[in-house]
């Protein structure tokens, strides 16, 4: 039986606890789960490349299935060169869902292999959290502790970005 790789893309810029809910709900389904970090050099990133990867290595290091890397290009080119059959994403809403669904049909036709789509549910209390807001709420000098990892916590309040 093939390994059941799977990939789950994002920035992570930075990771949420809503993000370590899907990877620790989702990790179980398969053999093996990639964290990918998607680099866009259109787009600006508030944390280091090095340090998202950092903190997801350091979250995840007690379980050997799940990897971090990083990857420009398509997320389908990146998952067919490590083998991915699955995409997971994390669902927050209604409107997640029909970007999601739009995203992996436009996957489909352009990979040169089957590749699913895995759309999981956030949990209730995780479904207003996302990277974008909790950096603003980072910017604005607010309360952003409950919405990322103690990782995150430890490293932001050091002024480590």
């Amino acid at each position: 039986m093939a390994e059941r790789i799977a990939l789950f893309p994002g920035s992570f810029d930075p990771i949420t606890v809503g993000h370590v809910d899907i990877i620790r709900r989702s990790v179980d389904l398969f053999d093996r789960l990639v964290v990918a970090i998607g680099v866009n050099a259109r787009k600006q990133s508030y944390f280091k490349l090095e340090q998202r990867k950092a903190w997801i290595q350091e979250l995840f290091a007690d379980d050997q299935r799940i990897e971090v890397a990083s990857y420009e290009g398509l997320t389908v080119n990146f998952g067919k060169a490590i083998g991915a059959t699955y995409i997971v994403r994390g669902i927050r809403s209604a409107a997640d869902f029909e970007y999601e669904k739009v995203i992996a049909q436009v996957n489909r036709d352009v990979s040169e292999m089957d590749m699913e789509t895995l759309l999981i549910l956030s949990r209730p209390e995780n479904a207003h959290i996302s990277s974008t807001v909790v950096k603003e709420i980072i910017l604005g000098k607010g309360h952003w502790g409950p919405f990322v990892p103690e990782v995150v916590q430890r490293d932001v309040a050091a002024g480590k970005s």
